[in-house]
């Protein structure tokens, strides 16, 4: 990859983590996208958070121990942190200003939720032109009705390759 390729690592917050409900495979997902962070910036490949504000009193509301990004993956002081309401890391934020700014044409992309922001965030980079790297082992999600999270994100793994390549972390190079 070349330095037109930007990190975007997608709600990574403090409160996914929590004791009584965590994310799917929590402890792998922030090993692998730690070591992503570290390859990105020892390429000097800029490392860009979004963080998901949620309304007063959800687990992620603004400004909350639960809000923060995960202290594993810690943004330095001059990364770009994008606030955002939605699913789409693009809608009302500014992630494309952000990223048109450093000139980056290449995303790869990690996070939660797979099945809601990461899945529209990796559309909709899409939809905009850049070429998408989808890290396979590097988001993750909940149990949903009949469907595990394990299942849900292998699900995606397999449909997002419409809109990204999909490759696990260990395969990334910046």
């Amino acid at each position: 990859m070349t330095i037109k390729t930007a990190l975007v690592v997608i709600d990574v917050q403090s409160g996914m983590f929590n004791s009584t409900d965590p994310v799917h495979a929590g402890p792998e997902l922030l090993l692998h996208i730690s070591h992503l962070i570290e390859k990105a910036r020892n390429a000097g490949v800029p490392v860009v958070y979004v963080q998901h504000n949620g309304p007063l009193g959800s687990l992620l509301e603004p400004h909350t121990p639960a809000w923060d990004i995960h202290p594993v993956i810690a943004p330095q002081e001059d990364d770009p942190v994008l606030q955002k309401t939605t699913p789409d890391s693009f809608h009302e934020t500014d992630l494309q200003l952000v990223l048109g700014q450093r000139g980056i044409e290449n995303l790869v992309l990690c996070g939660i939720q797979t099945d809601v922001c990461v899945d529209t965030t990796c559309r909709r980079a899409y939809s905009f032109g850049y070429n998408v790297v989808l890290v396979t082992d590097a988001h993750s999600t909940w149990d949903r009705g009949k469907l595990t999270a394990g299942q849900i994100v292998e699900h995606h793994n397999d449909v997002l390759r419409w809109f990204a390549e999909t490759t696990d972390s260990t395969c990334i190079q910046f």
